[in-house]
This record gives structure tokens, C-alpha cells and sequence, in this order.
């Protein structure tokens, strides 16, 4: 993508980068609406996992199995074969790795005979406290040279927070 910037970042306290996160993608989401521009196109982070269900892709962190169980849209004995990997991937909380994940991923899919679950943090160089975030910086420009007043005090505050991290 054109006017686009990829880039590894680092965090202290993943709960508080996803604080961060939602904060400036609220923002930006905002904007985006009335605009039609957002800077952020992306976020990956380190434990994010797809599933693919009847309905599409559904992305969550390890750790997020029991909240996401009731949105896929998959038979019964699917669902029992991810829980039991989720479950497994969540006892080893401390010292679970990318490689770890990785791993897991594949010997899901291979448990479930095709490949549903994808896992893009191993490829993408990711570690533990860290994300890839894709930045359309064509619409920082854009956005920074249209808003005024209390918009741009909110397009101001976004900034601020993401820049904390880039």
C-alpha cells in the first residue's frame, strides 16, 4: 500500500498497549467515519490467533478461547478439539513462546484434518510483548491537514499515545 509504514513494536504491559491500542483505534475509528482515512490499518500482536468458522476469520489472543467459543460458527466436536489446545496453550501462560504457539497451531490444524486455525505472529519476527502495526501515514498527513478544533484535539491525542510506542 502506498503512503504505508510496517513496523515492530515493543511493549512493558501487554494490557496496557491494548488499553493504548483501543483508545487510539476508537479515535481513529471516529475519524475514519467522518473522513474516510484511518492511520492505523493494522495491529498483530504476538499471541493473536484466527479461526476460520462458517462466517470468516475471527481473531483473538490465546488467553480468549472462552469469550470467542460462543461467536464460532462451528460443530461441536471442532469447538472440543480447539478448547482442549487453547486450554493446553493457556496452562503454559508464563513461558508460552511464538514458536510454542506456532506449534500448537500446527498440530491443531493437523488434529483437525484442514487448516482453520492461522497464526501469522511467527512469520511476521514477532516475539513475546510485541506487535506489527501497519501506519497509513498518507492519512496522518491527510487528517492533520483537515480537522480543526475539538476533532483535531482528538486526532492530536491518538498520536500522542501511538507515538509512545513507534
Amino acid at each position: 500500500m502506498v503512503g504505508t509504514v510496517s513496523k515492530i513494536i515493543h511493549f512493558n504491559d501487554e494490557e496496557i498497549f491494548i488499553d493504548d491500542m483501543d483508545f487510539v483505534l476508537e479515535r481513529f475509528s471516529y475519524l475514519e467515519g467522518r473522513y474516510g482515512r484511518n492511520p492505523v490499518k493494522g495491529i498483530v500482536l504476538w499471541n493473536n490467533i484466527a479461526v476460520r468458522d462458517e462466517e470468516g476469520l475471527k481473531v483473538f489472543r490465546v488467553g480468549e478461547f472462552p469469550f470467542v467459543e460462543g461467536t464460532l460458527k462451528l460443530d461441536l466436536e471442532t469447538i472440543k478439539t480447539l478448547e482442549e489446545y487453547f486450554d493446553e496453550m493457556e496452562s503454559k501462560w508464563d513461558e508460552l513462546s511464538v514458536e510454542d504457539i506456532a506449534n500448537f497451531v500446527d498440530l491443531m490444524n493437523e488434529a483437525l484434518g484442514e487448516k482453520r486455525v492461522y497464526y501469522d505472529a511467527y512469520d511476521l519476527g514477532l516475539d513475546r510483548n510485541t506487535a506489527y502495526v501497519i501506519l497509513d501515514i498518507s492519512a496522518v498527513h491527510y487528517l492533520e491537514s483537515v480537522l480543526d478544533g475539538e476533532e483535531k484535539e482528538l486526532f492530536e491525542e491518538a498520536v500522542e499515545v501511538l507515538l509512545k510506542y513507534v
